[in-house]
């Protein structure tokens, strides 16, 4: 039963209407509140937020302060939006369960319910059934952030007549580049699945694994233990119980269960999806986590019709109960669901903060400046040099690491190479490659990459990250450009040990300029290090799958094997020479 009544959030009332029951096509019931002004029931324009995540868990938003990283009270489900804000600025705030989640009927099947009934479809009927409401007055946009971003975009795809506009914050689109990078699996989604590292987690109701309703018992028993046999896997304690016990783990168990691309994530990904979206979206995301980045950008350059892309500051985790870029989001609906000619669509489509400089550069595509793909080689003694190396590896001997798995030290070794100090500003945007030419004596290992800018009293900050499975080293030649590879990641071919490989590892999108005095550092290891200050800017479980076996790495920079990184310069580089 719907029940009705007001709050009181600082000077304003708010009347909320709980558990209001929203029928599906197929009979099934979605559960939403709805929060609007206690005025004179003027219908109103309706921002929807859906997640899987609870609906109760986002009312916080009206009584827990926003909290940042790495305070331990930050949850990153608590993502709908500033209830009393959107209340306050003449807005519906429409806030609900996804089917087979909280107070919703119905039954989830696999991530994003992929093997059930399409979001999008709920999702299409939700907004038809608010927008027919008597306090909403037809107009209907969305909110949210990260999964409320994600449910936007299959919303969007759908048509819904009263949709008229998104405005989509930090969403995840391409699911199989969200939860492996480069082949290494993230645990980040597994913290919003199980309720673990700072993430209260999917509000469980009736949801099923997609795997375990596909294949019979004798078949997915056969799957798993093929996939224990990955040493990686085999010796994360996690990760073998999640798949010998999957119950209340499904989501995670699919994940784990499906380490590489096709089908399985293409079917129902988002951006796929998107090139049906033909109405006004607004993309915004931090630097960071480039991944996340890189995602956005696709599903920018995938739309078709008006689009803005916001790209914001480092770092990348913003504040839950989630409050940034509200400004933003009210003058692009502003615009879109009041039908106010407040000049946003005058701004150019795309806005990059450039870090460094802290300049913001604009343009009407991504990305917003030309750039020069220039080397940068690795060289003897920790160098970056512009030059390559020219003796051989009989006497420009190779670097190299063993690394021990974790489950016998807690150091993780790496490696790094460093420019001298740039003599005048340089500014690089764009993506990036590194070459490594590399040896190891395993079949399978980790590449793992981090540039930082590094000032001259040892301050630094992440620029961009690479990530690349050894065995996922293969290219997609049609669709790799210089500076820009692509992995399709559709198979795992193991290494030949003892044998020289060229492993090209893509660096995610970035926006950063050096200035005088600074360093550009690349680090190189295959394993993440346990804490450091940027990671103590993520939720504790975004880490990635440490290697579970020990390797030994050669990494050859020589005149045969040139190792070197390969950047987006849109300047000179303002580098000496080593």
């Amino acid at each position: 039963m719907t029940d009705f009544h007001t709050i009181e959030a600082g000077a304003h009332t708010i009347a909320v209407r709980k558990d209001l029951r929203v029928p599906m096509r197929d009979g099934v019931e979605l559960a939403v509140d709805a929060y609007h002004g206690a005025d004179d029931g003027t219908p109103r324009p309706a921002l929807i937020a859906m997640s899987a995540y609870g609906k109760e868990l986002q009312a916080l938003a009206l009584t827990t302060p926003p909290q940042r990283r790495p305070s331990p009270m930050w949850d990153g489900c608590i993502e709908a939006g500033d209830i009393a804000r959107v209340v306050r600025e003449g807005y519906v705030h429409v806030i609900g369960d996804m089917r087979g989640t909280g107070d919703s009927g119905g039954v989830m099947i696999g991530n994003y319910n992929a093997g059930g009934v399409p979001q999008g479809q709920d999702l299409y009927d939700v907004i038809e059934w608010v927008a027919a409401q008597p306090w909403c007055d037809g107009n209907v946009g969305m909110t949210g952030i990260s999964y409320f971003g994600s449910m936007q975009v299959l919303a969007a795809a759908e048509r819904p007549p009263h949709l008229k506009a998104i405005f989509v914050s930090g969403g995840h689109y391409d699911f199989y580049e969200t939860t492996y990078h480069g082949g290494v699996m993230w645990f980040m989604p597994r913290a919003a699945r199980e309720g673990r590292g700072g993430d209260s987690g999917i509000a469980h109701t009736d949801v099923k694994s997609r795997m375990r309703q596909e294949y019979s018992a004798e078949e997915l028993d056969k799957l798993v233990e093929e996939r224990l046999k990955d040493p990686d896997v085999a010796a994360w304690p996690n990760l073998v119980h999640v798949l010998k016990y999957p119950k209340n783990r499904e989501f995670w168990f699919d994940i784990v269960m499906n380490h590489l691309d096709g089908d399985w994530y293409e079917e129902r990904n988002p951006v796929n999806l998107a090139r049906n979206i033909d109405i006004p979206v607004h993309l915004q995301i931090d630097q960071g986590r480039g991944w996340t980045l890189d995602g956005h950008i696709e599903l920018f350059n995938t739309l078709k019709g008006p689009k803005k892309l916001d790209i914001g500051s480092y770092p990348p985790m913003q504040s839950r109960p989630w409050v940034e870029e509200h400004d933003k989001m009210f003058r692009w609906y502003e615009y879109w669901l009041k039908g106010i000619d407040n000049g946003v669509m005058d701004d150019p489509a795309v806005s990059v903060f450039v870090e460094g400089s802290r300049e913001v550069v604009t343009a009407d595509q991504w990305p917003p400046k030309p750039a020069e793909h220039r080397p940068l080689y690795l060289r003897p003694r920790q160098r970056l040099s512009a030059e390559p190396e020219h003796m051989g590896a009989e006497h420009a001997a190779p670097d190299g690491f063993y690394q021990a798995p974790l489950t016998v030290t807690d150091k993780v070794e790496v490696l790094h190479w460093s420019t001298e100090p740039f003599e005048q500003s340089t500014e690089l945007i764009g993506t990036g490659a590194a070459h490594l030419f590399a040896e190891i004596d395993q079949d399978d290992t980790n590449f793992i990459l981090r540039l930082w800018d590094e000032a001259s009293g040892g301050a630094r900050q992440l620029i961009t990250t690479g990530y690349l499975k050894a065995s996922h080293r293969e290219l997609d030649e049609e669709r790799t450009t210089d500076g820009d590879p692509y992995h399709p990641h559709t198979r795992a071919v193991p290494v030949e040990p003892g044998t020289i490989q060229e492993y090209v590892v893509r660096l995610y999108p970035f926006a950063a300029t050096f200035r005088p005095g600074h360093r550009l550092v690349v680090e190189l290891s295959n394993d993440e290090p346990l804490a450091d200050a940027h990671n103590a800017l993520l939720p504790p479980d975004a880490f990635h799958l440490p290697v579970g076996r020990p390797v030994t790495h050669k990494i050859y920079r020589d005149a045969a094997h040139p190792s070197r990184l390969v950047l987006p310069f849109t300047t000179a580089a303002g580098v000496a020479v080593a």
